[in-house]
């Protein structure tokens, strides 16, 4: 069977720039049953189709197919098809941005802010532990005395040192070991000189620990093996933060505290503040 040069136009511009694999289409029948073809062609009370079972033009009257349904269902399978694509690019520009940004990340381990295509370097907090007379930088090595009952963990001053005028800063970490790490708001305790990052519940029977802590909406990105880009999912209010990292359960705390201030973004920043 001919087409005639009318049919060939409709059929290059319905299926002009689709891939071959996506050159196949359900057929709805009005009695209920479906016919896949490779392609079809409305044509006065006429449907052409390509048949896949006998790869040859056919045709049959548009009153047996339920072209309403046909158009709903392809329109939809266009619309899925076309946010996979989407999603395919906008991983694969991830993928790239985060091959460019990792050239970025300083080798030595830590905590990096990361702003205009610059690292800052931020500081490890020192952690107190209100039942304990020890202070000092907790690591996984050394852990907090597990004291039944309430363990406040703080960090000294109302007001963190290190501040940031961007409410959505991002950091770079580059950390072997890391368990779970994310970023917490701080409850500032002005009149005891301190900003509590977690509270640790210890049973007295099994020494089972319970940490509490306000945690922020964050994406988490790995760029590499140890190395993440993590950011808020929201803007920060201004307020007292920290980007954190412990192991539940075992009592091992690591702080970098700053300060969001004002929640308008600048493009200078306090001396000594972190990586975006």
């Amino acid at each position: 069977m001919r087409l005639d040069f009318k049919s060939i136009v409709l059929l290059v511009l319905l299926f002009a720039g689709q891939p071959a694999s996506a050159q196949k289409v359900t057929l709805y029948l009005a009695s209920g049953g479906e016919m896949t073809v490779r392609e079809y062609v409305v044509e006065g009370d006429r449907v052409r189709y390509y048949s896949l079972e006998r790869s040859q033009w056919e045709e049959v009257p548009l009153r047996i197919v339920d072209l309403e349904k046909t158009q709903s269902r392809e329109e939809r399978s266009q619309k899925r098809l076309e946010a996979m694509r989407a999603e395919s690019r906008a991983e694969r520009i991830a993928e790239r941005k985060a091959r460019t940004e990792l050239h970025y990340v300083p080798i030595e381990e830590g905590v990096y802010r990361y702003l205009d295509r610059e690292t800052t370097y931020v500081t490890q907090s020192e952690v107190i532990t209100e039942k304990s007379t020890k202070r000092g930088i907790l690591k996984i090595v050394s852990p907090i005395p597990a004291i039944a009952g309430k363990n406040v963990l703080s960090v000294t001053g109302a007001e963190s040192p290190v501040v940031f005028h961007d409410p959505r800063p991002i950091f770079f970490v580059r950390q072997s070991g890391l368990s779970r790490m994310g970023i917490v708001r701080l409850q500032s305790e002005p009149k005891k000189k301190r900003r509590v990052v977690q509270i640790i519940q210890v049973q007295p029977q099994t020494k089972e620990l319970y940490e509490e802590q306000e945690d922020v909406k964050i994406f988490r990105q790995e760029l590499a093996s140890g190395v993440y880009r993590i950011w808020p999912v929201e803007d920060l209010e201004p307020g007292e933060y920290a980007v954190v990292d412990f192991t539940p359960g075992e009592a091992d705390l690591r702080v970098w505290d700053f300060g969001i201030r004002g929640g308008a973004r600048a493009e200078s920043e306090t001396e000594g503040d972190a990586a975006r």
